[in-house]
């Protein structure tokens, strides 16, 4: 067991228009006495972008916002430039007011940025998962940070269900397969099993933790279990029929699948979409390349993008499986998209109007933290 280490946290771990680009940075300036410095850190798209105007969360569709911004008399600057100290990023943070990132191309805003950035106020999350703040140094600074929270929890928690068929399954080598031009069925179902009759279980049963386990419900496993510090309302758990485990030890023991990272029972699948960080790297691919682990997907890497030579990109089990790793994609498709675009704008028309924020959303207020989700802090 001692391959794959819970690392100190992780039990708080639990508790995230216009169409061509001319350059890598996006300015919309106005001379308005109103002038405010919006900062957007979002994926470049390319493409894709210039072809689907519904991938809203990249630098070329910029939330579709810009043009409201630019009638509010704002400037907008858009990039995806973010490592470095030469980068747009850090240019342009010493003066804006506003910032707006997202995890899927995460901008991190350090406590050193911060302490460079005087006239900041506001960090707005395009999505859900804030870790690439240093939220201490926000509270600090009072620094308010709000998320959109709810936008990706259907297209999270389908993730999910995705990733634990394809690892039981097996279907990644069972396609690579057929790509190389091959069929040898005993190969791929020497590996391959059926969800139903197995224990499946999720740390964390709060919105997308629940959603994944109501998506189970139908497959008939032998039980749903979970892990979470505070248990779910009595009709709730009933619905699902899931059973709540009090200790962490005790409900990986149990498991056949897990959707975080634990010590597990040898053989077992894991997948992670809650943060990348959570799971030790060398812990993992050597636990999968033992055959400790069967298998192991996810969308989220403890640094976005991944280095080329990520261990993860190409770990396999001893079978020559076990890989489901993707990029950082679970919560941004084009429906997640637009419910973030959508939050991002209201929780800014709420800022620029001094409207009250919807509770739900704010990860720091005005006055300190005001929810359990980062866990405990200083």
């Amino acid at each position: 067991m001692s391959a794959l280490r819970l690392t100190q946290n992780l039990a708080k771990a639990y508790k995230t228009s216009l169409r061509s680009r001319i350059s890598p940075t996006s300015y919309f300036h106005s001379s308005s006495p109103a002038n405010m410095k919006v900062l957007a850190i979002l994926y470049d798209g390319h493409e894709a972008a210039r072809e689907e105007p519904k991938l809203l969360g990249t630098t070329e569709n910029r939330l579709g916002i810009a043009d409201w911004l630019k009638s509010l008399g704002h400037e907008y600057v858009v990039t995806s430039d973010k490592e470095g100290p030469n980068s747009a990023f850090q240019k342009h943070i010493t003066d804006a007011e506003v910032l707006i990132t997202t995890p899927f191309h995460p901008g991190y805003l350090t406590k050193e940025l911060i302490n460079k950035a005087p006239k900041l106020k506001i960090c707005v999350t395009a999505g859900v998962g804030s870790d690439h703040i240093d939220l201490n140094a926000a509270v600090e600074r009072g620094i308010e940070v709000l998320e959109v929270t709810g936008s990706n929890v259907v297209s999270v928690a389908e993730h999910v269900v995705m990733s634990i068929l394809l690892l039981v399954r097996n279907f990644v080598p069972a396609h690579e397969m057929i790509e190389r031009g091959d069929w040898q069925v005993s190969d791929i179902a020497r590996n391959a099993y059926d969800l139903e009759g197995k224990v499946v279980g999720t740390i964390g049963a709060g919105r997308i933790g629940y959603r994944v386990l109501q998506r189970l419900v139908p497959f008939n496993t032998k039980e749903l279990l979970y892990y979470d510090y505070a248990p779910l309302p009595e009709e709730a758990a009933k619905a699902i029929n899931a059973r709540h485990v009090e200790d962490l030890k005790d409900f990986v023991s149990q498991c056949d699948v897990v959707t975080v990272n634990a010590p597990l029972h040898e053989g077992a699948w894991l997948v992670n979409t809650a943060r990348g960080a959570i799971c030790d790297m060398d812990a993992v691919a050597a636990a999968v390349k033992s055959g400790q682990l069967n298998g192991y997907a996810g969308d989220v890497w403890n640094v976005q993008p991944a280095p080329k030579d990520h261990p993860w990109r190409t770990m396999k089990n001893p079978l020559g499986s076990g890989n489901g790793m993707v990029p950082h994609y679970s919560g941004t498709t084009l429906d997640a998209q637009a419910r973030y675009a959508n939050g991002t704008k209201e929780i800014l028309d709420n800022y620029f109007n001094n409207k009250p924020q919807t509770p739900a959303n704010i990860i720091v207020g005005k006055k300190g933290y005001e929810t359990k989700a980062y866990g405990v802090r200083k």
